[in-house]
């Protein structure tokens, strides 16, 4: 009845999102600034919801998505003067990490795991198994610099150079980002900005996290015991597609668990 009557007071909502995967440009698995695009345009509509939580459990990805995605929250919770609470259920690492200090209160479980503010860029080297195999590799460029770390070639000493200028280009845009968001809240370690992680308690001694808590207990202890909760997820199609997506899915699952399996999930 009461939803019907206007001047009685309703019940406060928060909207909550989930960021559930690994972060990416590609694949249907990940987390893109495109994919969650529609899901913060409805979390965030003024007027309707008291805050919005993130429910993240994510090992990182792509530098420039991470950043998009965080940038978005940022923008369309000034936008509409909407709060921003990030939850961390398994994982916040890297990007993931990049995403959760986009809101405005981090909170963890005591086992969660946050941190790893660095970059890396991985690969392998083939070339000596070619020359075994009596294979030559031809690679032929307008540029000097186009290729770059090629796997089946031996390494560059001005290769390895200019990738680690680029490292720590993207490294340096990481620490600025956190440095924003946490301000004064970051302790004064060093090993803060160096690729480690923390979990629960920790990660709140050096200033990554705010407290220990799950999302449904601190919203109502935020907003009152009748806080209601509209949930936003991605959804995924009942029956994927066949062929070269499917070996996509495939594949991009595989690099998510490892991503995960990196900090022992």
């Amino acid at each position: 009845m009461k939803r019907w009557i206007p001047f009685l007071k309703k019940d406060p909502v928060v909207a909550v999102v989930r960021l559930q995967g690994a972060i990416g440009a590609s694949g249907r698995a990940v987390l893109s600034d495109r994919s969650v695009a529609p899901l913060l345009a409805k979390a965030f509509r003024k007027g309707k919801y008291a805050a919005v939580a993130l429910e993240i459990n994510s090992p990182g990805g792509s530098p420039v998505q991470s950043s998009l995605i965080g940038a978005r929250i940022r923008r369309l919770s000034e936008e509409t003067n909407i709060p921003v609470f990030a939850f961390v259920e398994d994982v916040a690492a890297s990007g993931g990490y990049w995403i959760a200090s986009a809101a405005d209160e981090i909170w963890a479980d005591r086992s969660s795991v946050l941190g790893s503010i660095g970059v890396i860029s991985s690969s392998f080297g083939a070339h000596v198994f070619l020359q075994r195999q009596g294979i030559e590799r031809r690679v032929y460029t307008a540029g000097t610099s186009k290729s770059m770390l090629d796997p089946f070639k031996p390494e560059k000493e001005e290769d390895i150079a200019r990738l680690r200028r680029m490292l720590d280009q993207l490294h340096d845009n990481f620490i600025g980002h956190v440095k924003e968001r946490r301000a004064e809240k970051l302790a004064d370690d060093p090993s803060l900005f160096s690729g480690e992680i923390w979990a629960g308690q920790g990660a709140i001694d050096v200033g990554l996290a705010d407290g220990i808590g799950h999302l449904s207990p601190v919203m109502k202890e935020r907003f009152g015991k009748k806080v209601k909760f509209r949930r936003f997820a991605a959804r995924k199609p009942l029956m994927p597609r066949l062929g070269a997506q499917m070996a996509s899915d495939v594949l991009t699952e595989m690099d998510e668990r490892a991503a995960f399996a990196r900090f022992g999930l």
